[in-house]
């Protein structure tokens, strides 16, 4: 006679009731634990989830909290107990987008105080170790101005060579006060054109831009008849 497979189970048709329980018996006894232990984990699971859920609540009142106490400490113009309270954000809550904005609230703080050097690191942090994309642009944009004043051309245009996103005319407007400071008008021309002309122009100061741009030196043309004298 052909068995039939149920369920993991071969049971004959033409067994009787009384053999066929036997053999259900017998079935469970062997592999009972597999249905077990799989329900056991899949409730496991469950609750690991929502525990989860509830420690990254905890966790990010917890770094929201210390975010707050670093916001009143630049207020009360206390340097020192920001940078405490950014450390503490960044060995608890590395991850949270709560230590990225604090560290680039302490960058500022640095920079007030004449902590160039500081402020980089601040910004440098930030743009290697944020989950935002967005974030780490607005922290290169920041790290790309301080190198410009510290004089560090072409580090500072190094910074500024990626993809800019929506800060394409903010990033156009650094490159371009970049190549003033080292003399090239023509690509200075070039890149402020291109932040008042980017779809994100209105995010830049126009009027300023546009007051850089006109003070460029005319670039001088060069006519075949000088070229041959």
């Amino acid at each position: 006679m052909p068995l039939e497979k149920a369920g993991g189970l071969f049971v004959d048709e033409f067994l009787s009731e009384k053999e066929q329980i036997e053999e259900i018996r017998g079935w469970w006894r062997e592999n009972g634990w597999y249905l077990i232990g799989g329900a056991i984990l899949g409730i496991a699971a469950l609750l690991g989830w929502n525990r989860y859920g509830v420690y990254q609540d905890t966790q990010g009142e917890a770094a929201s909290a210390l975010y707050v106490e670093l916001r009143q400490a630049a207020t009360d113009d206390a340097p020192g107990d920001a940078r405490t309270l950014l450390a503490q954000l960044r060995e608890n809550h590395p991850s949270s987008p709560y230590t990225d904005q604090a560290g680039l609230l302490v960058a500022v703080l640095r920079m007030r105080a004449g902590q160039m050097n500081g402020a980089t690191d601040e910004l440098r942090y930030v743009v290697d170790g944020t989950r935002d994309p967005e974030l780490a642009l607005i922290a290169r944009l920041r790290l790309a101005r301080i190198l410009l004043h510290q004089e560090f051309y072409d580090e500072a245009l190094a910074v500024l060579d990626v993809d800019p996103g929506s800060f394409s005319a903010r990033y156009n407007e650094v490159r371009g006060d970049i190549y003033v400071e080292i003399g090239n008008s023509v690509s200075a021309r070039m890149a402020y054109n291109a932040a008042l002309t980017a779809q994100e122009s209105d995010l830049v100061d126009w009027s300023l831009v546009q007051m850089k741009l006109e003070a460029l030196p005319i670039a001088e043309v060069v006519t075949t008849e000088e070229t041959t004298q």
